[in-house]
């Protein structure tokens, strides 16, 4: 692997020119396909499996008319004051605007007059009308939600409050400028650690033209592939963390040859030779995580996992590649280890990687490892009693998937749940659904009776509306509204108490019913994300640690990672909750409702963060690997582990919680929390578990880290990490180039 990466970085670096056109070209190919491509109005979202899906799929067949898994909308008009809806004036505008709102797009399947439809409050002071599509919310185009908002616009303009909500208003979210500050904190972190322009423009280059090249292909596939806005999202935020630390290691260890006297293109090809080899197995770790994905069987979470993964691919072939090409460009502006160009006060050349005459200098990073590796039990306590303590809130975990209720209060969407309300009760926000399949019934019509007086008698049910027959009159549709709000734990064992009801209702008249809508969709979406976390976490940690094994040919140094790995993303939910769910600090990152939190949330931050944090595993131990096999002692090998790579994977840390807390100021609550929570999780992996819990376990347990039955060695192939036959190449290299020419 070493040697391969040694020779593919020499290439680059000679061949620099064709190696940057191949890179300009793609990115150019992927723009052109993104602009051409036709627009991407939908993904599909279906959860298989499912029972809400499957009455989704029983309407569809039998009563597609009724549009049951299309988009909607609930226009809500509250009277000014002293006044009411049903005034003749007030009236009258309502009836215009909801004709109005049929009239304007071709998707309105229908929208019903509160009047007709008796979506009145008893005080008269509020109305809304439902509005469904044909299609679903991601499938609307933008001049469908421009048609919708138009129409209210000018119902305001008659003095009634008009407010929309529903998920016809769904949208791209909106990250804001923090994103932008995000990447300009990395371009500071990077001028800091490198003390060069040049040497730090080139990780944000490369980052951006592999996220561009990632971006614009899932842009360019979208339409062929049911891709979502969120896909694109996701691949950003993942492809900038990584794009930017990768090519941040590979040019530090280009440095680091530069300053033991090495010309540049053997520079080049050893940084990838070696910190390469970090790179591709740090990047498989993300890539496995992110693919791992699949598992859960939610094909839009599979659509995210592997879009983001092919950004991952990308940022490694750009590092492996176009970082030695830019790097063969720039020539002698890309200083050695330990210089600094004239604008940041350089001019004295200082030894590679700090070491003066033989000694290691006495940088932070030297001084923490040798503090760590004398006083390893209490650094490992502290360590351990600090992330539990952060991890105390996961016990109080709830999870569901976000309504309107937990949208900013500015928001129409919110500002209509609030109305309704106030005027109808919560339970309207998000009325339940219920499919009777009547085919297997005597008497279908009465046992839809049955069903809609079976489920009246049940706790927390507010209304029950008379069945509503299909054409063959096999099918029944009935609405439920809950009396508690449709993220509380109430709403949640009604849809349960529906469903254990079901087997008497079948017993007793012949009928099969399922519980569906978006509410109850919602909750199956948590059952189905909970129950799949755990066989998702043992797949993905076990092909990591297989891999790992590989690389660090020790059994308990993968161990000591997976389990560091576990108490950083146990660590990082607990502050989720807090922040999310209890609204501690609320206000600091633009929570303004508090609620239970994402039901994917668990399930996304073990796969994004195991990859993340592998990450800086296989960067600072590989160093150490590297150190103990050239002969060191094992104390000796993790501070000389700590001055080579702690200063640089402190960088690449403070770049990724930068990146990732710029989504924070998403306005899109999902985005907001991955953001926050991503950001959290690295901070507590990188700063507590990979620089003080690593080096302490390591320090206890001596030689007996690096230990590995000799079988399994003998079975492992030999990846070479450390770079041991980069000797052997080079040196033929070196005999090659001094052989005489025959003539």
């Amino acid at each position: 692997m070493a040697t391969f990466l040694y020779k593919l970085g020499k290439l680059a670096f000679r061949r620099r020119h064709f190696a940057a056109l191949i890179w300009v070209a793609l990115l150019t190919l992927a723009g052109v396909g993104a602009a051409s491509a036709p627009t991407a109005a939908s993904s599909s979202f279906s959860i298989p499996g499912t029972e809400a899906q499957k009455a989704f799929d029983l309407l569809e067949k039998r009563a597609p008319e009724a549009s049951a898994d299309g988009a909607s909308a609930r226009i809500v008009f509250k009277a000014p004051d002293g006044e009411k809806v049903t005034d003749k004036a007030n009236k009258a505008e309502i009836d215009k605007t909801v004709a109005a709102v049929k009239a304007g797009s071709d998707q309105v399947a229908r929208a019903d007059s509160p009047f007709v439809a008796k979506t009145v409050s008893k005080d008269g002071s509020t109305a809304y009308a439902s509005v469904s599509y044909k299609v679903t919310s991601m499938e609307l185009t933008d001049d469908d939600r421009d048609a919708l908002e138009k129409t209210t616009d000018e119902a305001r303009d008659s003095g009634l409050t008009v407010e929309v909500g529903g998920d016809a208003l769904q949208a791209m979210p909106e990250t804001g400028s923090t994103e932008i500050i995000g990447i300009a904190v990395a371009a500071v972190v990077l001028v800091i650690t490198f003390g060069s322009l040049i040497a730090a423009g080139l990780p944000l280059i490369t980052a951006l033209i592999g996220v561009g090249i990632g971006v614009s292909s899932i842009t360019a596939l979208a339409n062929a592939l049911d891709l979502g806005t969120t896909t694109s999202t996701l691949a950003m935020m993942i492809g900038l963390a990584v794009g930017i630390d990768y090519a941040l290691f590979i040019v530090s260890r280009y440095r680091g040859e530069l300053a033991e006297g090495r010309d540049r293109e053997e520079a080049a090809g050893r940084a990838v030779g070696t910190a390469g080899s970090a790179v591709v197995f740090a990047g498989l770790t993300v890539v496995i995580a992110l693919v791992g994905l699949a598992v859960v069987n939610i094909p839009m979470l599979t659509k995210m996992g592997f879009a983001a993964a092919g950004t991952v691919v990308i940022a490694v072939l750009i590092a492996l590649t176009l970082i030695p090409a830019l790097l063969g460009y720039a020539g002698k502006r890309v200083l050695p280890a330990g210089e600094k160009s004239k604008l940041f006060g350089g001019g004295k050349k200082k030894a590679a990687d700090g070491e003066t005459a033989g000694e290691p200098k006495q940088n932070m990073g030297t001084r923490w490892a040798r503090f760590v590796v004398r006083r390893p039990i209490a650094v490992l306590l502290v360590g351990i009693v600090g992330l539990g303590a952060a991890a105390i809130p996961v016990s109080k975990l709830e999870l569901g998937l976000p309504d309107d209720g937990a949208q900013p209060t500015s928001t129409t969407q919110r500002k209509a749940y609030d109305l309704v309300s106030e005027g109808f009760g919560p339970g309207f926000n998000g009325p339940l659904m219920v499919v009777g399949d009547l085919e297997g019934a005597d008497d279908p019509k009465a046992a839809a009776g049955e069903i809609t007086k079976t489920i009246s008698k049940l706790d927390d049910v507010l209304t029950v509306t008379q069945p509503m027959f299909n054409k063959e009159k096999n099918t029944a549709i009935i609405s439920v509204v809950p009396s508690s709000k449709p993220s509380g734990l109430e709403t949640e064992d009604l849809v349960h108490s529906i469903r254990d009801s079901g087997a008497q209702i079948k017993s007793d008249s012949g009928a099969e019913i399922m519980v569906t809508g978006t509410t109850a969709m919602n909750i199956d979406v948590s059952q189905k994300l909970n129950d799949a976390l755990l066989p998702y976490l043992a797949l993905v940690v076990g092909l990591a640690f297989l891999l790992l094994i590989v690389v660090f040919r020790s059994i308990l140094v993968p161990l000591k990672a997976a389990l560091g790995f576990l108490l950083s993303v146990l660590a990082a939910l607990g502050a989720v909750v807090a922040v999310f769910q209890w609204g501690w600090l609320g206000s600091l990152f633009g929570v303004e409702q508090t609620g239970p939190i994402m039901s994917m949330m668990p399930i996304f931050m073990v796969g994004v963060v195991f990859g993340l944090a592998m990450d800086y595993e296989v960067f600072l131990v590989t160093r150490m690997r590297e150190a103990y096999v050239h002969g060191e002692r094992p104390g000796q090998a993790i501070v000389t582990g700590f001055r080579h790579g702690a200063r640089v994977v402190s960088a690449a840390a403070v770049i990724m919680i930068a990146v990732f807390a710029g989504f924070i100021g998403s306005s899109e609550q999902m985005v907001k929390m991955i953001g926050f929570g991503l950001a959290i999780a690295v901070f507590f992996d990188a700063f507590v578990v990979r620089m003080a819990l690593v080096p302490a376990v390591l320090a206890l347990l001596g030689k007996k880290a690096w230990w590995l039955p000799r079988w399994l060695d003998r079975a492992l192939p030999n990846v070479d990490v450390e770079g041991e036959g980069l000797r052997t190449a080079a040196e033929r290299d070196a005999d090659a180039e001094r052989e005489p020419a025959r003539v």
